[in-house]
């Protein structure tokens, strides 16, 4: 996806972060551990801080008692977000100290403590909308105000001088951003100020205005006083420090959405839907985003320091997002999942296996390794988690027949041989079944005006930019115009939506000859999960066109001139009044099955077809096996007529064969005798696999154990060997794996497991099973909490949340 030299904002060289040369992973817990654990809780058993190590000690003169916190924004947190604070201590940071030589003298205006009215129940976290968060610490959306009280010494006086400072990064700079300072009562710089509201006794309320250009981050937190008795500062205290992300609720920030609607959507739902599979057969899964589960901010933040991406640069989310895509897989940056397309997935995980993102984050965050394994999806989702908890209105998009251009020339090229048979040497694109990617929302001040709105991030490493495997964030309107030359990798995004699919023919002389182009053929259907229901949205039409239509064709040819064959469409032939489809029945997974090619004679007069049939297994991304049946037959068509050409093929022939997402490619290659007309297609289905049935045993209350009933029927007739549930869902159980062992040919088994909700209201509950012989096998089940009778939430350090290798006894079996 090169577009010619630039200055990217994906990588840096100066990485502060070196990996331990030992990791130290969690512990795990013992099985079925549901009661609190003495010691340290789960976090600070963790490896230490990522980047606090290379900090300086003269950053900001001498080091006040009580240490400092970390300014990485990446420390490991040290608690579960349970309010934990006892009576008496809600004021934080109470021990004092002065600048210089130490002394507490008498005039001084001390800080005895501060009150960022973090809790979630607090007014700050609810009007910022970070009430979800399972954290103690403040968590702020910039360009918004927020409160806090200082508990001071004496009375304050208004001859008092106060200012509050943040700070980020190893080395902080107010010329950066990274060390802000705003005086009390004062107008600050860059739309940063803070105003007293109210000063009663010993008391001082505070309201902070913060800028809508900020670094997003978490910051440290400190307060200064002057008087003519001396200087203070407040301590640095870990429990002050305050998390800034991105608002769009805000006008003024970049990434602003203006329909409550959407950023409900697309901001604060925790979990939705992936789409997968084939345009005739679509699939749908759910995935848990559990961007509010109690670490993965920490995660999140990590991706950006593991990186060493500038502190003064992450106040922009075309930056920002950029850096995501190229850090969510682990190509040449060790990022967060390991991409594994072969099949062979014995030294990690399945990426069908996967529920949701949160267990991927976490593992990152904890050992500082990739996670494997990832595909398409996956690396979506992910990415969709990290977007939306940073504060960027991100959505999960899947494409069908998802094109892979590896030769810029913005057209699928399929070469063939003089009879039609597929020269495999030469074919280098390849037309993915389907393809997930996001669309994430902000204006592009980088860009000419008009190309504001959705932009794709894609983390699956495909094509390097720049020399680096990210993509995007892309424009879509550049995408649906054809405009290749803007920022970032349109044409490679392009080609993946509206390029066409182009068959050559080699001509007795060795040359090629276009003898087919197949114009409907790539991005066909392009949907989302629709907003507020569990409905698919088709979108396809932000990104292209009506296809056909003048301005469609116009997109494409103007693509294409920008890219490597931009004579591509001067050689065409057109003789076609024999039309092809191909039909496949709704195929289930062990049973056998019938494809069907429909012949249609749409000239005046007779037509002799001579038709080629070859089934082929497939994996999703385009990557065929060998031919394992094939069909020959010629047809003679009266004029107006049409006829069937049927191909069954039984579970005993396909089932050797069978690769990931049990999909198949059909190859229709044909010649009309009379005019030489060239019939060329290619079909792709999948075998359908079935749903793991999820029943809710009980009413759901926050802090109260509850029951879930799972039941799975074995669609084959074979054994399914070591198989593995998996189940997650924000708010109600953390990730959990269960070993169940093998299951029998046509076997029914049914498994039931306890959680304790933590957050009230409507949840999604997901499970998956894997086995070698079986995955993409999942369910969901929404699950209504009702709150606590004391109200608020419950949050734990129960050991069975992280639980591995946990072998689980069956209910009951049935059989067939």
């Amino acid at each position: 996806m090169t577009e010619g030299p630039r200055s990217d904002v994906g990588r840096w060289g100066g990485n502060p972060w070196q990996p331990p040369t030992t990791p130290s992973p969690e512990p795990e817990p013992e099985p079925e551990s549901r009661s609190h654990r003495g010691g340290r809780s789960f976090w600070a058993r963790c490896c230490g801080c990522c980047s606090c190590g290379n900090r300086t000690d003269d950053d900001l003169g001498p080091e006040p008692s009580g240490g400092r916190g970390s300014r990485s924004g990446s420390r490991r947190p040290d608690s579960r977000g349970s309010d934990s604070r006892q009576p008496g201590s809600r004021g934080r940071g109470s021990g004092v100290n002065a600048t210089g030589d130490g002394t507490i003298r008498e005039g001084m205006l001390v800080v005895t403590s501060v009150d960022l009215l973090s809790s979630r129940s607090d007014q700050n976290r609810r009007e910022h909308h970070t009430d979800e968060f399972e954290y103690n610490e403040l968590i702020v959306r910039r360009g918004q105000p927020f409160h806090m009280v200082l508990l001071l010494s004496r009375p304050y006086e208004s001859s008092d001088h106060v200012a509050l400072e943040l700070l980020i990064g190893n080395n902080p700079e107010v010329g950066k951003g990274t060390h802000v300072i705003i005086p009390v009562g004062k107008g600050g710089s860059g739309g940063w100020k803070a105003q007293v509201t109210k000063a009663s006794g010993q008391n001082l309320n505070l309201r902070v205005h913060t800028s809508p250009n900020a670094i997003i981050g978490k910051f440290q937190f400190t307060v200064r006083t002057r008087t003519e008795a001396g200087e203070f500062q407040l301590p640095f205290d870990p429990r002050n420090e305050i998390y800034i992300l991105f608002n769009p609720w805000c006008p003024e920030d970049i990434v602003y959405v203006d329909r409550e609607d959407w950023r409900q959507e697309y901001v604060l739902n925790e979990s939705g839907r992936i789409y997968y599979g084939t345009e005739a057969q679509i699939g749908e899964r759910t995935w848990n985003y559990g961007q509010f589960d109690h670490g993965v901010l920490d995660a999140c933040l990590y991706i950006l320091d593991r990186r060493g991406m500038p502190y003064g640069g992450r106040g922009d989310p075309v930056s920002v997002s950029r850096v995501i895509s190229a850090m969510v897989n682990s190509l040449d940056d060790n990022g967060v999942l390991i991409g594994n397309w072969s099949g062979d997935y014995s030294r990690g995980t399945n990426p069908s296996a996967w529920v949701g993102s949160v267990e991927i984050l976490l593992s990152y965050l904890r050992t500082g390794y990739s996670v494997p394994y990832g595909q398409c999806w996956v690396f979506a989702g992910v990415t969709t988690t990290v977007l939306r908890c940073l504060g960027l209105a991100t959505r999960t998009v899947t494409n069908f027949n998802s094109a892979h251009d590896t030769d810029t020339s913005l057209t699928m090229d399929i070469y063939f041989d003089e009879n039609m048979k597929p020269l495999e040497h030469l074919n280098h694109d390849s037309v993915w079944n389907f393809h997930v990617w996001n669309d994430c929302w902000m204006k592009r001040p980088d860009l000419p005006s008009g190309f504001d709105g959705w932009q794709v991030v894609d983390a699956t490493p495909q094509e390097t930019s720049s020399g680096i495997f990210c993509c995007g964030p892309c424009s879509v309107e550049s995408i649906k115009n054809g405009l290749v030359y803007m920022k970032y990798d349109t044409p490679f995004i392009f080609a993946e939506v509206n390029s066409d699919k182009v068959y050559w023919q080699r001509q007795a002389d060795g040359s090629f000859k276009i003898v087919y182009v197949e114009e409907k053929a790539i991005g066909t259907l392009i949907i989302t999960k629709a907003i507020g229901s569990h409905m698919r949205e088709d979108v396809t039409h932000i990104y292209k066109h009506p296809e056909g239509s003048e301005a469609e064709r116009k997109a494409v040819e103007t693509a294409a001139a920008h890219g490597s064959k931009p004579n591509v469409y001067a050689t065409r032939d057109s003789a076609e009044d024999v039309a092809l489809q191909v039909e496949a029945q709704d195929a289930v997974m062990g049973q056998d099955l019938t494809v069907c090619v429909v012949l249609t004679n749409r000239g005046g007069s007779l037509r002799t077809v001579k038709l080629h049939l070859y089934l082929s297994v497939t994996f999703y991304t385009g990557v065929t096996g060998s031919v394992f049946k094939e069909s020959k037959k010629e047809v003679v068509l009266q004029p107006g007529a049409s006829d069937r050409v049927d191909m069954p093929v039984a579970y005993r022939e396909y089932q050797p064969h069978l690769v990931d997402q049990g999909a198949m490619l059909l190859n229709v290659s044909g010649h009309v005798k009379e005019n030489g007309q060239v019939l060329a297609k290619q079909h792709t289905f999948r075998l359908r696999t079935p749903d793991l049935s999820l029943t809710l045993l009980g009413a759901a209350v926050v802090g109260q154990e509850c029951e879930v009933q799972i039941v799975f029927k074995n669609p084959l007739p074979v054994t399914l060997t070591n198989v593995v549930f998996r189940l997650e869902g924000s708010g109600l159980q953390r990730p959990k794996i269960l070993n169940v062992g093998d299951i029998g040919g046509n076997e029914t088994v049914t498994l039931r497991q306890t959680f304790v909700p933590v957050r009230p209201g409507p949840r999604q509950l997901i499970a998956s099973l894997d086995s070698p012989q079986l995955s993409q096998v999942h369910g969901v089940i929404q699950v209504d909490v009702a709150p606590a009778s004391g109200g608020g939430s419950f949050f734990s350090d129960a050991g069975g949340n992280r639980s591995s290798g946990e072998t689980i006894p069956m209910a009951s079996r049935g059989g067939a």
